[in-house]
């Protein structure tokens, strides 16, 4: 109380001390230009003579203020969603990009808003534009494709030590939309599908690799038992009839075949 009395002067004290006497005398009418509704969600900062009536802001609920003397202003606290429209960058690798992006942020402090910046949102605006520049303007275009969530963390670091002298606590930065040009887009297509030939390649020589040690394996095993292969004639015979085919093919044991060869050679 002591400081707010230097502050204001006598001066400043006798005009308070008339406007709350001019209260006190047309008291009731007066009660309602004096009484002023803060929303939940709402902070008033409070002048007094063109000072800061306290350090902290008032609300929500009833607050009272001298008509004469006292000027308030209303602050929201809710959170605020800031679109940055698109911005036309040229990355590391010089290549020029379009991104936008949206910042969530919120007052925490309502003094802080209206004392130290004259608009604390178009302030907001302006600096996460410049920002969401410089950073990605260090930034390769595949690390801006691969890396959003991380460059968003940076992008919100950085805002939010920018604004915390005004009030303002940046909850989140997302970045919505990265384009690039047609040319690149062509090439980075042809790219990737090049190297998804290269990799189907790859694995169907495996497939091939695999499938020759299998059937190396499986020739060995019904070389070793001629019943065994005997069955599996009759197993291919049971599947081509099963599918209802106009021709069946009726395999030959190949072993008749040998021993006829023998037979016409010992004649």
């Amino acid at each position: 109380i002591a400081d707010r009395r230097e502050g204001i002067g006598v001066c400043g004290w006798i005009l308070v001390s008339l406007s709350f006497l001019l209260v006190l005398i047309t008291f009731p009418v007066s009660i309602w230009a004096c009484i002023k509704v803060i929303r939940e969600y709402e902070r008033a900062v409070v002048f007094r003579l063109g000072r800061i009536l306290s350090k902290k802001a008032k609300g929500p609920g009833l607050i009272l203020i001298l008509p004469c003397t006292d000027t308030f202003m209303k602050v929201d606290l809710r959170t605020v969603t800031c679109k940055i429209p698109p911005q036309e960058i040229l990355t590391k690798d010089a290549v020029t990009t379009q991104v936008d992006g949206v910042v969530y942020y919120r007052i925490h402090s309502a003094v802080s808003a209206v004392a130290n910046v004259t608009d604390v949102h178009s302030a907001t605006f302006l600096l996460a534009q410049t920002t969401l520049r410089n950073v990605l303007g260090t930034q390769s275009l595949a690390q801006l494709l691969a890396g959003r969530e991380e460059i968003a963390h940076s992008i919100q670091a950085i805002l939010d030590s920018a604004t915390e002298q005004w009030g303002i606590k940046v909850a989140r930065v997302e970045i919505k939309d990265v384009r690039i040009p047609v040319a690149m887009q062509r090439a980075m297509a042809a790219e990737a599908e090049a190297a998804r030939e290269a990799r189907a390649k790859v694995v169907a020589a495996e497939g091939e690799m695999n499938a020759s040690k299998a059937l190396r394996q499986a020739s060995t095993v019904l070389a070793e038992s001629p019943a065994g292969l005997q069955l599996r004639y009759l197993q291919t015979l049971t599947t081509l009839a099963a599918e209802n085919n106009s021709t069946i093919v009726f395999p030959l044991p190949i072993n008749m075949l040998e021993s006829l060869g023998q037979k016409n050679r010992g004649g």
